[in-house]
């Protein structure tokens, strides 16, 4: 398929709410011999620019960067390139154990535009629990082998490209090949013996005639799970028979408990990886995915487009284990009197295993053209989907007893968007250096968001959710005419001593016997949606934009954009953008850009419900999420959501002097009321009683501790009043809650450095370098005591890395390439407090090398065999108690913590 220049510069300057068009390399004369630089369209929708007289900041990665990862899914490819591009592994955080969370510039990427093509992709169907709540795009489901470029554009862009492009823009071009393709296999695994993982992709054109194509590209992978764990021993509980502690925090009281028999059943807890009754590590990873691309051009100046995606992955985790006497494997009383304890399915406790199958699909089709004047047009429309189907196996629901199942279908989370769009660009020729471009559009946006209720098994509250549900006992504690049948009941055995302190003995407290158990409602680990808490929540958008851009004189670039958008939850906000280059010499330039930003929180966000297993504490505790909107957090003192609002500055120097080039951006984000989970907040079912009075002798600052402890009590008793009050099944097992709210304002700062230089060796040979550093810290600018406590607001600050960079070498000696690459990861810290300690671990800083090298068989197959992290690095062990439960490193590190991996790769091209 052949295009006039006329037709390139189109093919830029339609970007439906987006960065331009691919990225392409374009001959330059120059003395007689051809240049190659890249060009793209970035920040303005005229003719392409290249990489150092951009306005703003932007990396693009051809096919061969993609390409030279050992990696294939997106994501790992993209933190690999990109250093301000950050990602974590959490391997037991709900349903961000299949979707990971990532940051950009510091920022979660929820607060990064995704595009494809130059459309807005559309979001995943998952809402990271806890934190900053993100619901983006998941680009785990692009695969490697449909990318012909990618464009992240690093600069607050939301005034030109819409709501969500706050920290920036990544924009995946397609390949758009007419025929020819590549099939490629990669096999590996890690330095331990396990997590191998198998690819296979490809890329197929197919010519629509001689004036269209269709590219088809897949990707089909099988990844083993890894285990970086010890055995779980903690002071509140301890399995490791090794260990002087085992049976710490374990109940051996319990019905069924037999140590012989408990011992022998410890290593089917676990019914995933490994020997540990927690696992920790890489999940086992099915995927199919596909892309399909298509164009055809109906005349010199109009052209159809379309393309699509389908994707389908598989993936498990764990949740934390189970043990006798840990609330969940307790004695309850049947109705025929006998006592039953969940022992009697799992003789040695159990991991729940929680398993999630993510779906997703798009279509967008559109018709692009310019008429006679020069007026250019982009009509598209583009519909996305996405879901997530639960499973949970290897648990129960206690409070079905022996009834219970033992696998759940707890419920879906879906996704769906469906948007229209018209952009326009006109050039005009006012007398400066180059035709003022003018682009304008519109847009159109409509969302939805569901929350689908699970099978009944797993969300019903139970007869033991309740004490004494067959009344056995009278409420004057003597057993009634059922209960007098029914052997060893005592209805009136207290606890050993009451908790009010006020001298009278045995006054109404129920009594330990297994008839007043109550246990917690749901499939453990992550009940079920019920029909109270599943619900849809939908609303749409619109937006207006204009944009203009020139070359004010031979060294001075301006442009200007301004935005209106309007939601039917969040009211209306203009948006506006400044931004220009100036060449102080032909390859010295200064940049910089003034921007506002607004980002409305998703349906997604607003109407998310959650219940599962987390560590506020420092220990398992079932918690729970609720909508700020709803009745559960507004009684908790939630206010309605609110938009969050951005102003970015940058200032930048570019230079380019024949083989080097340099560019060095410095940023500021300020970040207002942003969107974040509040600390988990204590719920307990006991009633503290009347507040403490001084006693005498009793110092004030023993008696201040005192009255602290009882203050705390009453808001965890209040707590679980509010929720019982909102109708919440099982409050009685919930022991915090928590929900999103727009909590403080952030500053963000930074410097991204880059640079490359390439070097033709005397004999033939080739080097090219690259080298990428950022430098990001974020401080608060509002008070946050209200919603985070003294060890989260530490935490946020500074758990990850300040500096990250990526050095890369990359040397040709016929047909050999020699690859190698270092990952820098800067120091961070952690802080814990307790009760008893408060205590900060520093983890200092890493650096993980890879190598390969390649060898081309001939023109159309490539071999290759290498590895990451050669030496087999792994990050500082947790020492103060936040790798809890197994745990040997922090899961949620962004320093990768799985070791070294080896691999072999074959790619062929027809």
């Amino acid at each position: 398929m052949k295009f006039t220049y006329k037709e390139a510069l189109l093919a830029g300057a339609f970007a439906l709410g987006s960065v331009p068009l691919a990225g392409v390399a374009q001959a330059q004369e120059t003395d007689g011999e051809a240049v190659q630089e890249t060009v793209f369209v970035t920040g303005s929708r005229g003719a392409p620019r290249t990489l150092t007289d951009s306005p703003v900041p932007v990396d693009v990665f051809s096919e061969e960067d993609i390409t030279a990862i050992s990696f294939t899914d997106t994501n790992d490819i993209l933190r690999t390139l990109v250093p301000s591009y950050t990602l974590s592994r959490q391997p037991i955080s709900d349903g961000a154990s299949f979707i990971r969370p990532a940051q950009l510039r510091g920022l979660p990427t929820d607060k990064t535009l995704v595009l494809v093509n130059s459309k807005r992709r559309h979001r995943a169907a998952l809402v990271q629990i806890g934190g900053p709540g993100v619901q983006g795009p998941d680009i785990a489901t692009i695969p490697a082998a449909a990318l012909k470029t990618v464009e992240v554009l690093r600069d607050g862009a939301s005034a030109q490209y819409g709501s969500d492009a706050i920290a920036g823009v990544i924009n995946f071009i397609l390949k758009d090949n007419p025929e020819g393709g590549t099939l490629q296999f990669d096999i590996g695994q890690y330095y331990e013996g396990d997590g191998e993982t198998v690819t296979v992709s490809g890329n197929l054109g197919i010519p629509l005639g001689d004036k269209g194509f269709v590219s088809i590209s897949g990707e089909i992978s099988d990844q083993n799970a890894t285990v970086r764990a010890e055995q779980y021993c903690e002071s509140f509980s301890c399995v490791d028979v090794n260990s002087p502690d085992f049976l710490t925090g374990v109940d051996t009281s319990v019905a069924f408990f037999d140590l012989d028999t408990y011992i022998a059943n410890l290593p089917n807890a676990n019914i995933g990886e490994g020997d540990v009754v927690q696992p920790w590590g890489v999940p086992n990873a099915t995927a199919m995915r596909f892309f399909v691309n298509a164009g055809y051009e109906i005349s010199e100046n109009m052209e159809l487009y379309g393309f699509g995606n389908v994707s389908d992955s598989k993936s498990d985790g764990s949740f934390f284990h189970r043990d006798p006497g840990n609330g969940t494997i307790e004695d309850v009383r049947l109705e025929d009197g006998s006592i039953w304890s969940p022992l009697a399915i799992y003789p040695g406790g159990f991991t729940p295993r929680f398993n999630g199958d993510v779906i997703d699909y798009s279509a967008v089709g559109g018709i692009k053209g310019l008429l006679d004047n020069g007026f250019g047009y982009d009509l598209s429309a583009r519909y996305g989907y996405s879901e997530i189907e639960y499973r949970l196996d290897n648990t129960i629901n206690p409070s079905l007893g022996p009834d219970s199942p033992t696998s759940f279908q707890p419920g879906d989370l879906s996704n769906e968007e469906f948007q229209l769009q018209a952009d326009f660009t006109q050039e005009f020729e006012i007398g400066l250096a180059s035709p003022l471009l003018f682009a304008f559009g519109a847009s159109y946006l409509d969302e939805g968001y569901e929350i689908i209720q699970g099978e009944e098994a797993s969300y019903i509250d139970g007869p033991f959710a309740l004490p004494d549900p067959f009344n056995f006992c009278n409420d004057d504690l003597t057993p009634t005419a059922a209960g007098m049948m029914v052997t060893g009941l005592d209805c009136a055995n207290f606890t050993e001593s009451d908790s009010d302190d006020d001298g009278i003995e045995n006054d109404g407290i129920p009594g330990i016997d297994p008839v007043y158990r109550v246990v917690g409602v749901g499939s453990n680990g992550f009940p079920g949606y019920s029909p109270a808490f599943s619900d849809e929540y939908t609303r749409d958008s619109y937006g207006i934009y204009a944009e203009a851009s020139a070359d004010v004189t031979d060294r001075l670039f301006l442009q200007g954009a301004v935005r209106f958008e309007d939601y039917s939850d969040f009211g209306s906000e203009t948006v506006y953008k400044l931004a220009g280059q100036f060449d102080i010499t032909d390859a010295i330039g200064l940049r910089a850009s003034y921007g506002t930003g607004f980002r409305a929180p998703t349906p997604g966000q607003q109407g998310t419900t959650n219940v599962s297993t987390r560590l506020p504490n420092g220990f398992p505790v079932a918690t729970g999420l609720f909508p700020a909107s709803g009745p559960v957090a507004q009684a908790l003192g939630a206010e309605e959501l609110k938009p969050e609002l951005s102003t970015n500055y940058t200032v930048g120097l570019t230079a380019s002097f024949e083989d080097f080039s340099l560019t060095i951006d410095y940023y500021r984000i300020e970040l207002e009321d942003r969107l974040n989970a509040i600390s988990t907040q204590d719920v307990s079912s006991s009633d503290p009683g009347a507040p403490p009075v001084q006693m005498m002798g009793e110092s004030d600052e023993d008696f201040a501790d005192r009255l602290d402890d009882y203050n705390d009590a009453l808001a965890a008793f209040n707590n679980f009043t509010a929720l019982s009050n909102a109708g919440v099944v099982g409050a009685e097992s919930i022991g915090g809650v928590f929900y999103f709210t727009n909590a403080f304002d952030t500053v963000t700062e930074g410097i991204d450095i880059v640079a490359t230089y390439s070097k033709d060796w005397a004999n033939g040979q080739s080097t090219d370098f690259t080298a990428s550093l950022n430098f990001n810290e974020t401080e608060f600018d509002s008070e946050v005591d209200e919603f985070f406590n003294t060890e989260a607001q530490f935490d946020f600050l500074n758990g990850n890395p300040e500096y990250r960079g990526v050095f890369t070498v990359s040397h040709d000696v016929g047909p050999f390439n020699i690859l190698g690459r270092a990952n820098y990861y800067g120091p961070y810290e952690n802080r814990n407090i307790t009760s008893s300690s408060d205590r900060t671990q520093e983890f200092g800083e890493e650096v993980l090398f890879d190598l390969e090298a390649t060898y081309s068989v001939n023109e159309t197959l490539d071999l290759t065999l290498g590895a990451r992290n050669i030496f087999d690095e792994y990050p500082d062990e947790g020492e103060i108690g936040e790798t809890c439960c197994g745990r040997i490193y922090r899961s949620d590190s962004i320093v990768d913590w799985q070791g070294g991996y080896y691999y072999a790769r074959a790619i062929a091209r027809f």
